[in-house]
């Protein structure tokens, strides 16, 4: 028996700085797309909502931060956006979200958002995870974009200043390749606990710009501007700046581990440019690598709202026809 369409969608946000609140918005803007009234709700309101929550005709789709809720849920899809990092999270953290985890695959379906993502929470968590579903790109990334090198001076971070990001590394790589190229400039776009590491390093160079953060247009108004995009995060679930970046003609630089290397990997080499090693020169010579390639050509049309929005409702509508299948098995 096929499942109706729900007839709305509550979606759980995240930290208003990161990549799991632009997540929620876009997704819901998707389900719009599709005709479906959608609603982000904040984790710590969730069970206010008790009548939707329990209402079999609205889909539920948490956060990691909401997946607490999953037991008392029906009709329910639990996103991990990531798998715990104790050195990062710290241990009672790690061990609180993967017992969440492991909560939600027993009373809900558990979507992991990268197959780097899946791999890890099956084969070192031990958790079942139902579904890969890559995270959407905003649409207003997705419109006409320049092409070309004209007008593009900046190597550019866009995140969360936060220690798993690698700033540590990145900072060094961009100041040497600066060194080299003195048409160039940095920029530094997001805000976070690591401001004060980033405004030390920009101190006294006029060509290291620390932009804080901005709202979604701005951002696309600086990667507009931007010649290669930098990211030092190994344990990328699968990055929503990297579908950024690449959208607007941006080379990308990143560690060569993490979902991220999922996105195009027929563009690993040229448009996409990885990097190991410990240490910043590896970075710095990634970022070489990328300065010196041509402009990317790649269409991103998979990762559309509307897109990723119809794999949810797929994966809901499997989800129905499995547990018929297993109700009817029962004698």
């Amino acid at each position: 028996m096929k499942r109706e369409y729900p007839s709305r969608i509550l979606i759980t946000g995240g930290h208003e700085l990161g990549g799991v609140s632009s997540f929620a918005e876009t997704l819901g803007e998707g389900f719009a797309a599709l005709g479906i009234s959608a609603e982000i709700v904040s984790p710590s309101r969730i069970f206010a909502r008790w009548r939707d929550l329990r209402d079999p005709r609205v889909l539920k789709i948490l956060s990691t931060t909401a997946v607490f809720a999953a037991p008392f849920a029906r009709r329910a899809i639990c996103i991990a956006h990531g798998f715990p990092r104790p050195d990062v999270q710290g241990w009672p953290k790690a061990l609180g979200i993967t017992a969440s985890f492991k909560v939600a695959s027993w009373f809900a379906q558990l979507v992991a958002v990268s197959y780097y993502s899946a791999i890890h929470l099956r084969t070192i968590f031990n958790l079942r995870v139902d579904a890969v579903i890559h995270n959407p790109l905003n649409d207003t990334f997705l419109t006409d974009k320049e092409n070309g090198w004209e007008g593009r001076d900046c190597i550019t971070f866009a995140g969360r200043l936060h220690p798993s990001k690698g700033l540590d590394r990145i900072l060094p790589a961009m100041l040497a390749v600066l060194e080299e190229h003195p048409e160039l400039r940095a920029a530094i776009v997001g805000d976070g606990e690591l401001r004060a590491l980033v405004e030390a390093a920009a101190r006294g160079d006029s060509r290291i710009e620390l932009v804080g953060q901005v709202p979604s247009r701005e951002v696309r108004t600086w990667l507009r501007r931007t010649r290669v995009f930098v990211s030092g995060c190994e344990t990328e679930a699968l990055g929503i700046t990297y579908l950024e970046a690449l959208s607007q003609g941006c080379s990308v630089v990143m560690p060569a581990c993490g979902g991220g290397v999922e996105i195009a990997p027929e563009l690993i080499g040229s448009a996409i440019h990885l990097y190991s090693g410990e240490g910043s020169e590896p970075v710095a010579r990634a970022l070489r690598s990328a300065l010196a390639a041509a402009p990317p050509e790649i269409s991103l049309a998979a990762y559309s709202s509307r897109a990723i929005a119809h794999a949810y409702l797929a994966a809901d509508a499997c989800c129905a026809v499995e547990s018929t299948l297993v109700t009817e098995a029962v004698p």
